[in-house]
């Protein structure tokens, strides 16, 4: 059983998408982030950065945090999602780690300054939306050479699948990237993702 330490956001719903991918069974503990849960002693103990998504293996005693450690662990423990062989394995850890380090904090950025900062600041949302529709045409030119991110479905495509799915909260479209597009349509229709992407359950 893993525990599941999460709230509705991109990062928490590539653990939650992870986790029914692979069918392992997992129990949810919300972590109201806007309540500042992520703060109190219990869960700094599991995650010292406090920040979500973490899980607790009771298996192997192992906890982990950072999403995208969390989908390593995951895959290699499950044995999917993840190729064994070095030049496939590395394909995806370097589409992950292009997500961990670009996609997830540009977007992220983006999201910030357009609907959540208490002042509007032209300069930053334009930076960050220039960055953000960039980081799109990367993953359209990658697309449009295979079906899934690294050819066959990954962790890659986990990890950025529900940052690509806040396109309309960022008032942004993917008409203008056709490949993009057919990629998150494909994914979107997964019933995993569908099931991942409602964890925790919305009120």
């Amino acid at each position: 059983m893993i525990d599941l330490y999460t709230f509705t956001t991109p990062n928490g719903r590539k653990a939650s998408i992870m986790l029914e991918e692979i069918e392992l069974p997992y129990a949810v503990h919300i972590i109201d982030i806007t309540k500042g849960d992520q703060f109190t002693p219990e869960f700094v103990a599991i995650n010292p950065n406090s920040k979500i998504p973490a899980i607790v293996d009771r298996e192997t005693d192992i906890t982990v945090f950072e999403s995208g450690a969390i989908l390593i662990y995951l895959a290699e423990k499950a044995g999917k999602l993840l190729p064994t062989d070095p030049k496939n394995r590395f394909w995806v850890l370097e589409w992950l780690m292009f997500q961990m380090g670009n996609v997830g904090p540009m977007f992220g950025q983006l999201n910030h300054f357009k609907r959540f900062a208490p002042e509007k600041i032209p300069y930053a949302i334009d930076r960050y939306e220039k960055e953000t529709l960039r980081l799109y045409g990367v993953l359209d030119h990658q697309l449009e050479k295979h079906e899934f991110i690294c050819g066959d479905y990954s962790i890659a495509d986990i990890a950025t699948f529900p940052w690509v799915a806040a396109y309309e909260f960022q008032g942004l479209t993917l008409n203008n990237h056709p490949h993009l597009k057919r990629w998150f349509e494909t994914v979107a229709a997964r019933t995993p993702v569908q099931k991942g992407m409602n964890v925790p359950l919305r009120s």
